[in-house]
């Protein structure tokens, strides 16, 4: 088992990094540690870089620190890559290059080996920050690191609804939630609210998406074009291809939108009929079983076409 306050010990500069486009559990994971480390290293200063993470998540304590510039730094003694390997961090894998000591935590199976000096990934646990949880000490954490952790848990189950879910995941969410923040607010906030401009955006993505594979599979897409019209952010568009998995008889859900002329971003979720790790992987991605993403080339038909045989031959 990684000791993570063994690890830091003595350690003056940490750094803290995820995945590119960092979602709730990301961002709960990153800020979670910090909060921790922060607390238990004596004399060590901890950052997060990180792309700029979606406002929803800006009653995290920390939020506002977060380094999203990437400036030129000296060595760090200890770097973190969470919920990712290292290839996934964006502007911050340079860090890792010259860092004293890496470590990587994780929990999806295309990342099963790590991709740091100290690797340990879980793959059969629901969320980066259940990991994390696993890895605290209880008698060290507080309220603000609980609730970091929760959003994160909250996130990557989607509410506990996923099969990620365990009684273990459980178990866990409940011994956060005696720490006494408003976990129902959190929810809320984070996970269902969306604005106007959301819910516009997702509305035409619903009114407009195409069913295939005699319905088992349905596809939504967002150009360029309309990101720009409605002023739209990738994060604007979270939660989209879960509204298309929710269509009765739809066993495996494609959303993507433009990123460029020549590149989509795919999104898939999927009942327990298909494994969508396992065509992401196809395609250099990754993700959980239910729930995975990568980027493809070449147009949104062109994408869907390369897409369907991988999805069809696992339909029951």
């Amino acid at each position: 088992m990684l000791d993570l306050l063994k690890e830091c010990r003595g350690a003056k500069k940490i750094g803290i990094s995820g995945h590119i486009r960092p979602d709730g559990d990301c961002v709960g994971a990153c800020l979670a540690l910090q909060m921790y480390l922060q607390k238990n290293v004596e004399g060590a200063s901890v950052t997060v870089y990180l792309e700029q993470p979606a406002d929803i998540f800006k009653d995290i304590k920390g939020f506002g620190e977060i380094n999203s510039v990437f400036p030129q730094e000296p060595s760090f003694d200890v770097y973190f890559a969470l919920d990712c390997g290292r290839e996934r961090t964006g502007e911050a894998s340079k860090y890792f290059d010259e860092a004293k000591k890496t470590i990587n935590i994780d929990h999806h199976k295309s990342n099963e080996s790590g991709t740091c000096m100290l690797n340990h990934v879980r793959p059969e646990v629901g969320s980066a920050c259940e990991v994390l949880y696993d890895l605290m000490e209880q008698d060290k954490l507080d309220a603000d690191i609980a609730m970091a952790l929760y959003v994160g848990m909250v996130h990557d189950t989607g509410v506990f609804q996923y099969t990620n879910t365990t009684p273990d995941t459980m178990r866990k969410a409940a011994e956060l939630m005696e720490y006494g923040f408003p976990f129902s607010k959190i929810i809320e906030e984070t996970f269902y609210q969306k604005t106007l401009m959301q819910t516009r955006i997702c509305g035409k993505v619903m009114a407009e998406c195409t069913p295939v594979l005699g319905g088992r599979c349905v596809t939504g897409f967002v150009d360029g074009d309309t990101l720009q019209a409605y002023g739209a952010k990738p994060h604007d568009l979270d939660g989209i291809v879960n509204k298309l998995r929710n269509i009765t008889g739809v066993s495996c859900a494609i959303f993507a939108y433009q990123l460029n002329e020549e590149e989509c971003k795919i999104s898939l979720r999927s009942d327990e009929c298909v494994d969508v790790a396992r065509i992401a992987e196809c395609f250099d991605g990754g993700g959980h079983a239910r729930a995975a993403g990568f980027t493809m080339k070449g147009t949104f038909e062109e994408c869907v076409d390369k897409l369907l045989p991988h999805i069809e031959e696992q339909l029951c």
